[in-house]
């Protein structure tokens, strides 16, 4: 009876061993040491389910990435028949989010289609874009309880939402941990989120990434399928993608926070190790 209940305790251990990658684990570990900052990342490749988790369920500021969660927030709308994809929205300077954002340049009571909207937020990160998107969506408190139906406990909006003001100060826009946004871009992927037809929209959208010069989606071949979003403020570097390689295809999630670095430039260090890893995964699994 005794060997029985150790066995029966080591199970969920050598579970989780046999799906870990080891190998490519220590390919991950030698490129990240040493850098300067706090890192997170999730890998999983989506044909076998092997895996790579280095501080994946540690909570991070979203950034930008927190746009992905609105995407979700506005199709659970559109599922509900609440809003349309086709429809016409209408403009107000009230909504302007100061920045260079491309939706701010339009006039008052100017005229745009949602799927525009959603375009900019997703393509562009159009900031002002991601705020009326969010209110459209119910808010951040609907979204936040979007994201806990599907079981993503660390993945919420903080700006805007009642209640979520000691988070804002310390993650800002949102904040998620490497495994649960992977997890999230997983879903919509094999199509749990919502209808088939809603989740194939979401890769869609995802799919048209403006940003693609400094950021780990620039290291894989242009005619092969990737499904991103990166998210970036000072001291923190973000991104997450699905690339849909012919045998293997992954999700690849890298967080970082507290960076030393904080350069606009190409050979920031955050960017450049994104890339790198980037680089990794796609000549172990994309080829």
């Amino acid at each position: 009876m005794k060997k029985l209940y150790w066995l029966l305790l080591l199970i969920p251990f050598f579970s989780a061993a046999q799906k870990t990658d080891r190998r490519l684990e220590s390919k991950i570990r030698n490129a990240i040491n040493g850098y300067k900052g706090d890192i997170g990342i999730y890998v999983k490749n989506l044909r076998t389910g092997k895996t790579i988790s280095l501080n994946a369920d540690t909570i991070f500021p979203t950034a930008s990435i927190v746009k992905v969660p609105i995407l979700v927030g506005i199709m659970d709308k559109m599922e509900r028949k609440e809003l349309n994809y086709d429809s016409a929205l209408v403009y107000k300077d009230s909504l302007l989010y100061a920045g260079s954002d491309i939706l701010g340049s339009f006039k008052n009571n100017e005229k745009i289609l949602l799927k525009k909207v959603i375009m900019l937020m997703l393509t562009t990160s159009d900031n002002t874009a991601s705020l009326w998107l969010q209110s459209l969506a119910g808010g951040g408190s609907r979204i936040n309880e979007i994201m806990a139906s599907l079981g993503l406990k660390d993945t919420r909006v903080n700006s805007r939402t009642p209640g979520r003001e000691e988070y804002r100060a310390k993650y800002q826009w949102g904040q998620t941990t490497p495994k649960e946004m992977g997890t999230l871009f997983e879903k919509i992927y094999r199509n749990e989120v919502f209808s088939a037809t809603a989740c194939e929209r979401m890769m869609r959208c995802l799919g048209r990434n403006y940003w693609d010069e400094d950021e780990a989606i620039s290291q894989i071949p242009p005619t092969i399928e990737v499904f991103s979003k990166n998210g970036c403020v000072n001291a923190s570097r973000s991104e997450v993608m699905i690339v849909n390689a012919h045998k293997n295809p992954y999700v690849f999630c890298i967080f970082t926070k507290n960076n030393k670095d904080t350069r606009w430039t190409h050979d920031n260090e955050a960017w450049a190790l994104a890339r790198k890893l980037s680089k990794l995964l796609w000549e172990y699994w994309g080829n």
